[in-house]
């Protein structure tokens, strides 16, 4: 068989760009199927990422024109106007478009040689003795088939390829509907906070949020386990006792809905020539949804696997099984963690989350976690921190409300 070329990256999103990039700077031949006539439309994400994140990735400082804003805290109000906040003496997180994003690190992959084929779509995987070989991609009514030596599927939440190796796919019980909005006439918000809205009133399953970006701009949005997020955001807007005073009177320029993933990291993300990065490997925080920089740092993972693999002449899964040890070394406590806090956040009522906010409130957390600088490795957080006496008490009435929602 003639091969096309040496990798097939599936989606052009920020994990398979920077996979695509950082196998493509080791001497390899990669091609990024997108299905979209651009890299990074349809935006579907806030874009809300952790500075020393893409720092520790060699992302950051990033183009002009990408970073929408700076964050130095983030302000959380319960479903009854209970609130807390955290500030930093320095931005800790910024708000990007995603579409600029995108395509930034799509250059970067093109300047190091990868090669991008638009509005092309990825139908299937080609499987020969166990192996998967390529791909069939359709654009219009053509269908062409496109061999490769390993394929790396970046396709996102679909998992439509996956299907297709036997891999489990995410838990469906575990993604919640997510919609988000650019807004404007926004009234009264702290520019360089970031705002989070917990409750099932509001947000089921998950919370919702507001990101401004300047002059009376803000992103905002939310997740829910059920019902409509629409609904949900609307109600937000007009009735939340925090949100409605700042958004009562926004008007909505355009607006997203996609699903998201909280189930932590699928069982398998290798087969036979098949790496799995981003999303449709579920590489998500189970506590805030946020996909990007664990992704990348999975997709900087696949690339280093990959180009072992070139090395030695073999893609078979145990060759290839490096890339989930690599993966688990760096997310696995971590991922534990926030699952396992985002599983106590979903049992607990409007009425303890509210009661919880003015704990914290009242117990000064915000001194305690002001030593946090990682946001995106929680678990390795919630460590440092562990001992601090306003920590341990919260944690106290945290197992007070487990036994009292488990006697």
């Amino acid at each position: 068989m003639t091969i096309d070329s040496d990798v097939v990256v599936v989606g052009g999103g920020p994990c398979g760009s920077f996979a695509a990039l950082n196998i493509a700077k080791r001497g390899a031949s990669v091609t990024v199927f997108e299905e979209h006539n651009e890299v990074g439309v349809p935006s579907h994400c806030p874009g809300h990422l952790s500075i020393k994140g893409l720092k520790d990735l060699g992302l950051y400082p990033l183009p002009k024109g990408i970073v929408e804003n700076t964050f130095v805290g983030a302000i959380f109000h319960s479903s009854k106007g209970k609130s807390f906040s955290v500030r930093f003496s320095s931005p800790v997180t910024c708000a990007v478009n995603r579409a600029l994003f995108d395509r930034h690190i799509a250059r970067m992959a093109e300047d190091a040689g990868a090669h991008y084929q638009l509005n092309k779509r990825v139908e299937s995987l080609i499987i020969d003795d166990n192996f998967a070989k390529g791909v069939i991609v359709r654009q219009g009514e053509r269908e062409e088939r496109f061999s490769a030596k390993l394929v790396v599927d970046a396709e996102g939440i679909s998992s439509r390829l996956l299907r297709r190796t036997g891999l489990t796919q995410l838990s469906r019980s575990m993604v919640v509907n997510g919609v988000e909005a650019e807004i404007e006439n926004v009234n009264d918000a702290e520019s360089d906070m970031v705002e989070v809205f917990l409750g099932k009133k509001y947000a089921p399953g998950f919370y919702a949020w507001l990101i401004p970006i300047g002059n009376g701009r803000a992103k905002v949005g939310l997740g829910a386990n059920s019902g409509k997020p629409k609904e949900f955001l609307q109600k937000l807007m007009a009735e939340h006792p925090a949100a409605s005073k700042k958004l009562g009177k926004a008007e909505v320029s355009k607006i997203a809905f996609h699903p998201i993933t909280l189930g932590g990291m699928i069982p398998k993300i290798y087969s036979n020539g098949f790496l799995a990065v981003g999303d449709v490997a579920s590489q998500v925080k189970p506590t805030t949804g946020g996909g990007v920089v664990l992704g990348l740092n999975c997709a900087k993972a696949a690339a280093e696997t990959a180009c072992t693999a070139f090395h030695e002449s073999d893609f078979s899964s145990e060759l290839l099984g490096t890339y989930q040890k690599k993966c688990r070394e760096f997310l696995n406590f971590d991922l534990r963690f926030m699952l396992k806090a985002r599983k106590l956040l979903d049992s607990m009522s409007d009425e303890k989350l509210d009661q919880t906010v003015e704990l914290c409130a009242k117990l000064g957390l915000e001194k305690t976690l002001q030593s946090v600088s990682d946001v995106d490795f929680q678990g390795r957080s919630f460590l440092r921190i562990l001992g601090s006496p306003r920590m341990l008490a919260v944690l106290g009435y945290f197992f007070y409300l487990f036994l009292s929602a488990n006697p």
